[in-house]
């Protein structure tokens, strides 16, 4: 995490994501919120959430936030449980810019009565969806818990 002096007052950025498979598309994401601010919240998304989006992940949400409590450029982690919380999550850190990826582009802008809103460019040629699509090119996924690994 940043200096400590960081962690209060000046301006305040909140994000949002799964950040599972962390790779060098969030790390540069990361960089340039925290570049944006003094102060940078990541809201990652629980185990629970991610079902409800019909989404499955391969790191569980506890080795997440680890990661992302590890990651230099991130103050704070909060967990991110349903869609509706962004409005009083801004309220409750003092939120001055709300900012995500451009495959959100337009999503949040309602949050403009809020606090700023920013969508980033993503990475090129990097992202989750593309990691673990190679991994299972690579026949490397490993099974689930309850399978037998053979070979």
């Amino acid at each position: 995490m940043r200096n400590e002096k960081t962690k209060t007052g000046g301006r305040t950025i909140l994000t949002y994501g799964t950040f599972d498979l962390f790779h060098v598309g969030h790390v540069r994401l990361l960089r340039r919120l925290a570049d944006l601010g003094d102060r940078l919240i990541v809201a990652c998304s629980t185990d629970e959430f991610n079902t409800l989006k019909g989404k499955r992940t391969a790191i569980p949400y506890a080795h997440r936030v680890e990661v992302l409590e590890a990651c230099q450029y991130v103050d704070m982690v909060i967990p991110e449980t349903c869609w509706e919380q962004k409005p009083k999550d801004i309220a409750t850190y003092g939120v001055d810019l709300f900012a995500m990826g451009d495959d959100w582009e337009g999503k949040f802008d309602d949050l403009r009565q809020h606090c700023d809103v920013l969508y980033l460019p993503r990475t090129e040629n990097i992202s989750t969806t593309k990691l673990k699509e190679l991994i299972q090119t690579m026949h490397l996924i490993v099974p689930d818990a309850g399978q037998k690994m053979t070979g």
